[in-house]
């Protein structure tokens, strides 16, 4: 029916495209609905039954009203559109989603309008306007076959042996037959087997569909509806359906930026206006009904899910409800755009796309009836469902809410209030109201749309236009061209008013003018509706309203993003010198400064933020801002980019760049104000429709029944239309442009090809391709899929260890080396998603909401089911990490099943996905994620039975190097369990191992022992003697371990172990080697040096010591082997380190001056970076002051130059006995009265010195000499007194009998630089942990 030759070179600028007829192809007759049996059979394969079974065929089962038939394109004009060629199945398929379905007269036959999109592989968009309504049926061959589908389907059910009557849609009085084609039916003796006569009691659908270049959906609704009443009315339309469908194709140009066009339909004009270049992109979809149809809270939230491209699932019965939702949702994501799988219309035949493991926006047709607990989905752990009907939303775990999302809520409220809406949503058809009347108030109503006849008022107004109108609505190409250039130019006004004063008239502008103005009275008093000046009708102003309101809703938005991207510019990095070597390497550059940016942001924002910036749509945001230098502005870029700029110039922002406080926006009357003007005065009127050459005859004219219309006057449009030459030029000159610009940069082919491979995976699938739906394209598409996948877990993985690296290699100097808490919780938890997605693709039956831990149970399962047969306990754990027998603790079992178990006892986490999640990130931080997924994997027929061949599980190289990639990340350390999870009880288990060669390895005293990490301590916990481990090292000596198994609160990262004993019974001397702690489920070590005597009369005296840990490296050669690790972090001062201080002969080698100033300097300047860390990355600042190369190792060392420690009858001397002399010396002084001659601030100073000593030495804490000065130190650092105590010391006369000349000490050079050093930590507030001020009061 179509017509063979294609449509003008003007394209590009028309208005429409295409205009198309779906329905009923009477000459090929009915023909079973072959997508529905497809979708069929896949439903079938998904849900794991023989699709064979369910293979197409003719199912008689169902009545034939109730049974979808395939609908066909019956005419499409033109043939083809060179830049827009004509998909002939995704347009069926489109139109008509469901196929082809009758309606009795019990039915609702209603015309239904909706609309739809096609997004094309570069990303363009197409988009498609429906309106469908029901025809009778006449074509006997129609009737016949329903006839005979009918008597088989009673057949059908005679052999089965039930009552059609009970199943068919009659009552059982009637034959049940074709009611929507004969009379007869209703009528007629169910025992009656003469088939009824044919008669027009029901209708077939006919669809009617405009397909256009940009969404201007109120003008193209208007235009179908009026098509559709000219077929229904008494009376015949004005002129022949060609003349209308002709001018809206070939005569209606698209409105230029920032204007208005009018063009006429039947019996209405037609108003649609256009954004200029500095407004937001065109819109068309009403916002209010999105915002009707799920409420404020709900839609935000939706948002939210958008904007962190999580998996999006719209649900419901109605087309153009899913449209709405779609296409505001991703409107109102300017200035980003939606970059993965756009589908907001999925027809059945294409539900197997659910199963894609990529981030998607789709939309589904709920049936009637049907519950959603039913529907059965692939992967819910990411997923956001959205029932608009129900006005619900069902959330993915643990996503980040938006930015000020109270205030922001309140904003979008006081829009929809100001339209009259309800900001909670409902089902009831939106009317919009203003609560201040709009300028222009109009109390006519719009005509009837139900079928009648016409006014014969419209009639005679449209004819008269057409026949007044001698220029037929335009004027000249010249005289337009002058008088654009006129209205334009305020130059010109200027000019043109100062020839106006000097008696200078310019004729041929006036005369112009005066016809413009002439042809715009003749359009108000002919009653042209939407022209300025004029009333308008309700529905014109119903449309104003709505379009007004979708502005200020997008203009909220924009501001918000404006607000918080507002500096996003500086933070671009511009590392390429050229386009086409930015192109060539972009995958390995970083475009984007994250860690300087967040560090930049509000504390409230960061969690929204952090998780944004990894998004595809960020980077692409990004690659866009890039390429601007060396190409034009992407448009939506250029827009965003003039709002920032002139916010910069209007110095809206306050100084305090980031305060988080809301920012409300302040264009919204505005941007309302510029719609209103652009239609209170059109600037364009397109042609009128008018008599074609058509041949006589034809295209009679039928109540009720759409014309065959004729194909050859519709086939190409004129040539010497105005329009089209503007446009051929235009055509011409970008074409010179284009070709120009080819040659002088990047061949476009190239670009494309690196853009392509540069930007995401789910680019090359944004829209499923419609027309070829054979196993062979869906395995295609699924293989797609899995490349995605693996590439997509190799960039996560470089990703993270990139990041990781980079920070640590900065910080290897000092302290724990991780990047920001919140950008490593980010990254972690996009793998975990990833991870999902992987697991849920190919699933044969989902299970759960969580594909991966559903995985892990059926293997946890079978696994306990063969170790019961086998008898043998051991059996499901293979694998085991190797002894630490070296180092006094047993072997930690290693398997998939034992972590499994530390989660499910977790009664914190509620759901499969947090479990899985969690299981995820314990695996990541024991390095074992990738050995326990090729474990899970390993069992092949539980991986056949849970997957389809196609499954990404399934392709085993791919899979290996999935592993492969994930295998990478163990050269690095995660806490991402143990700093995620931190309320959940831990067993860990403490070994304290004595050095036997020099002293008891038994101890008849009562041990304690206290733990202490990041996140708290475990209290004093004694130690029964009778705990005894027994372990044999190399040369089978017994040495004897005391062992504490214990459960607490999770400690975090150990830092600190005090470890003490009652000093009781005969044997109570005893010496430390040091002291084991491990986390009894991450498996993590810390080893506890101490090289120290504990007992009275011994070493210092103590009977307690406070010891830092270091976390220790796997022992197994297996584990060795993974690689490069993290730099440990700091520990106890080292035993060697004690002993050249404390002995006489000072066994090591003495550290010279210059080493000792150095270490200083580095321990001051380690604390001062612990500071400018964020509060909540800055890890233990006990290490820092106590750890080896901590301040107080390094004061010790400056202290002990020059020392005399000569020992006097075998006794040794420390730091702390010249502390404790020169405090003597000062309180005799005092007592003498010799401090008071001295300066007040002196004699201050004095008073608190010896005040802190004595509190130290009164303290119940057996804590030893040493202990005694590293509290001392600590003290004075927190209370800022260590630049104050220094010179007492230096001026007290103690220091010439215990300190040589050359003492470091006695120095005063460098005593004042060593003052000057430690006040500069006087700007941070230092608090110390309770293990080291446990017991001291001052």
């Amino acid at each position: 029916m179509s017509v063979n030759s294609t449509g003008t070179g003007s394209a590009p600028c028309r208005f429409a495209h295409y205009f198309v007829i779906c329905g009923i192809d009477t000459e090929t007759g009915l023909e079973p609905d072959e997508l529905a049996a497809l979708y069929q059979w896949l439903e079938a394969e998904r849900q794991g039954k023989d699709p064979e079974a369910a293979a197409p065929g003719e199912n008689f089962d169902q009545s034939p009203l109730k049974r979808t038939f395939k609908s066909k394109v019956l005419a499409h004009y033109p043939e083809n559109v060179e830049w827009n060629p004509f998909d002939q199945d995704a347009v069926n398929m489109l139109c008509m989603p469901k196929g082809l379905s009758f309606r009795t007269q019990r039915d609702s036959r209603e015309p239904q309008f909706h609309s739809y999109l096609i997004t094309r592989e570069d990303g363009s968009r197409t988009y498609g306007f429906v309106h469908t309504f029901y025809e009778e049926v006449t074509s006997p061959q129609i009737c016949a076959a329903m006839q005979t589908l009918h008597q088989m389907h009673r057949a059908e059910h005679a052999s089965n042996g039930t009552n059609p009557s009970s199943s068919s849609s009659s009552s059982s009085s009637s034959s049940s037959s074709m009611d929507s084609l004969a009379s007869s039916l209703d009528e007629g003796d169910s025992s009656s087997s003469s088939a009824p006569s044919p008669s027009a009691a029901g209708g077939g659908p006919l669809a009617l569909c405009l397909v256009t270049p940009m969404p201007f959906m109120h003008a193209c609704r208007r235009f179908l509806a009026q098509m559709h009443r000219a077929v229904t009315a008494q009376q015949p339309p004005p002129l022949p359906l060609e003349s209308y469908v002709h001018n809206v194709l070939y005569e209606v140009p698209l409105p230029p930026p920032g204007r208005s066009l009018k063009f006429h339909a039947v019996y209405e004009p037609i108003v649609c206006q256009r954004p200029g270049l500095a407004e937001l992109p065109l819109a068309d979809f009403p916002l209010g009904e999105a915002f009707q149809l799920l409420g404020v809270e709900n839609l935000v939230q939706l948002f939210t899910c958008v904007l962190l491209e999580m998996q999006i699932l719209l649900y419901s019965q109605d087309y153009q409800r899913l449209m709405a939702v779609a296409e505001g949702i991703t409107t109102l994501l300017f200035p980003f755009q939606w970059q993965h799988v756009y589908v907001p219309i999925l027809p059945a035949s294409l539900l197997h796309f659910l199963d894609a493991p990529v981030p998607y926006l789709m939309g589904l047709q709920s049936k009637e009836g049907t519950d959603r607990s039913k529907l059965e989905l692939p992967q819910e752990a990411n997923l956001c469902f959205v029932d608009v009907d129900n006005h619900t939303i069902e959330l993915p775990e643990d996503f980040p809410q938006l930015p000020n999302k109270p205030e922001f809520i309140r904003e979008l409220t006081d829009v929809l209030l100001r339209f009259g809406l309800s900001p909670e949503g409902s089902n009831a058809p939106i009317t919009l109201t203003a609560t201040a009347p709009p300028t222009t108030t109009s109390t006519t109503t719009s005509s009837s749309r139900t079928s009648g006849s016409p006014s014969a008022g419209l009639k005679s107004t449209v004819l008269r236009e057409l026949v007044d109108d001698g220029r037929n609505g335009n004027l000249g190409r010249e005289d337009m061209a002058v008088l654009e250039l006129l209205q334009g130019s305020p130059t010109l006004d200027r000019l043109q008013a100062l020839a106006k004063r000097t008696g200078v008239t310019v004729d041929r502008l006036e005369a112009i003018r005066r016809g413009v103005r002439d042809g715009q009275a003749d359009g108000e008093t002919g009653g042209g509706g939407g022209s300025a000046g004029g009333k308008r009708s309700a529905e014109d102003e119903q449309e104003l309203r709505s379009a007004q309101l979708n502005v200020q809703l997008r203009e909220v938005f924009a501001g918000r993003f404006a607000t918080m991207f507002a500096d996003y510019e500086a933070f671009v990095i511009q590392s390429a010198p050229d386009l086409e070597s930015w192109l060539t390497n972009r995958e390995q550059m970083h475009n984007f400064d994250k860690a300087s940016f967040l560090s930049d942001q509000p504390e409230p924002y960061l969690p929204f933020l952090s998780h944004f910036i990894e998004t595809q749509m960020f980077a692409t945001f990004i690659d866009n801002k890039i390429m601007s230098q060396w190409e034009e502005k992407e448009p939506m870029l250029r827009v965003f980019d003039g709002r920032i700029e002139k916010a910069r110039l209007f110095n809206v922002r306050a100084p305090s760049l980031r305060s988080s406080t809301y920012q409300r926006c302040t264009i919204l009357e505005e941007s309302a104000q510029a719609i209103e003007q652009r239609l209170m005065k059109i600037d364009h009127t397109a042609i009128h429709p008018h008599l074609l050459d058509m041949k006589i005859g034809q295209g009679k004219y039928q109540q009720g029944f759409f014309p065959k219309l004729q194909a050859d006057v519709l086939a190409s449009g004129p040539t010497n239309n105005k329009w089209s030459n503007r446009t051929a030029t235009s055509q011409r000159r970008q074409d010179r442009h284009r070709h120009h610009n080819e040659h002088l940069g990047l061949d476009n082919d190239l670009k494309e090809k690196y853009m392509q491979e540069a930007r995401s995976l789910g680019k090359n699938l944004r829209q499923p391709k419609l027309s070829d739906l054979s196993p062979a394209v869906i395995a295609q598409t699924n293989w797609k899929f899995v490349e995605g996948l693996l590439k997509e877990c190799r960039l996560k993985t470089k990703r993270m260890l990139v990041e990781k690296m980079g920070r640590e290699a900065v910080e290897l100097g000092h302290g724990e080396a991780s990047i920001t808490g919140l950008e490593e919780n980010t990254l972690i938890a996009s793998l975990c998603d990833l991870l999902e997605r992987i697991w849920s693709h190919g699933l044969q039956v989902k299970q759960g909401k969580s594909a991966l831990w559903s995985h892990l149970l059926h293997y946890q399962a079978r696994e306990e089911k063969q170790s019961l047969l086998t008898d043998s306990p051991g059996s499901n754990s293979p694998e085991r990490r190797k002894s630490d027998a070296g180092l006094g603790l047993s072997t930690l079992r290693v398997s998939v099943i034992q972590d499994m178990r530390h989660i499910q006892s977790m009664s914190e986490i509620k759901t499969d996905v947090g479990r899985a999640r969690a299981w995820i990130r314990l695996s990541l931080e024991k390095k074992l994620l990738s050995q326990h997924l090729k474990q899970l994997l390993s069992n092949q027929a539980l991986t056949k039975k849970l997957y389809k061949r196609y499954a990404f599980l399934r392709c085993d190289e791919e899979k290996e190097q999935f592993l492969f990639h994930l295998l990478s990340l163990n050269a690095v350390d995660y806490f991402c369990f143990t700093n995620v999870f931190t309320t959940i009880m831990i067993p860990y288990r403490a070994v304290i191992i004595p050095i036997k060669k020099l002293s008891n390895a038994m101890t008849t005293s009562n041990p304690w022992v206290c733990v202490a990490g990041e996140l708290g301590d475990s209290g004093v916990m004694q130690i029964p003697k009778n705990v005894l481990e027994m372990t044999f090292d190399s040369a089978f000596r017994p040495p004897t371990h005391i062992t504490a198994l214990f459960k607490c609160q999770n400690l975090g990262k150990l830092t600190t172990v005090q470890l003490g004993h009652d000093n009781s019974g005969l044997l109570a001397k005893w010496l430390v080697d040091c002291v084991m702690v491990r986390n009894e489920i991450t498996g993590h070590t810390y080893k506890f040096p101490c090289g120290r005597w504990l007992g009275k009369g011994v070493d210092d005296g103590s009977l307690e010591r406070v010891l830092i840990g270091e976390l220790q490296v796997p022992t197994s050669d297996e584990e060795a082997g993974r690689g490069s690790r993290t730099p440990p972090m700091q520990r106890s001062p080292s035993q060697p380190r004690r002993i050249s201080i404390t002995s006489l002969s000072g066994r090591a080698s003495k550290p010279t001056s210059a080493q000792i100033q150095e270490g200083i300097g580095e321990s001051v300047n380690n604390i001062i970076k612990h500071f400018h860390k964020p509060e909540k990355e800055r890890g233990s600042l006990t290490l820092l002051l106590c750890g080896e190369n901590g301040l107080v190792g390094s004061l010790e060392q400056f202290f002990h130059h020059g020392f005399k420690t000569a020992r006097l009858f075998q006794k040794s001397i420390f730091i702390w006995d010249f502390v404790e002399k020169a405090v003597e010396y000062m309180e005799s002084a005092d007592q003498m009265g010799d401090l008071q001659e001295t300066a007040e601030p002196l004699g201050l100073t004095c008073e608190t010195f010896c005040r802190y000593a004595n509190a130290i030495n009164n303290s119940p804490r057996s804590i030893g000499k040493d202990g005694k000065f590293q509290l001392l130190v600590c003290l004075g650092a927190r209370d800022r007194l260590l630049p104050e105590w220094l010179p007492l010391l230096v001026e007290c006369p103690v220091i010439t009998r215990m300190y040589e000349e050359t003492a470091m000490l006695r120095d005063r050079t460098t005593v004042n630089a060593l003052i000057g050093v430690l006040q500069t930590l006087h700007d941070f507030a230092i608090t110390l942990e309770t293990s080291l001020v446990k017991g001291f009061d001052l």
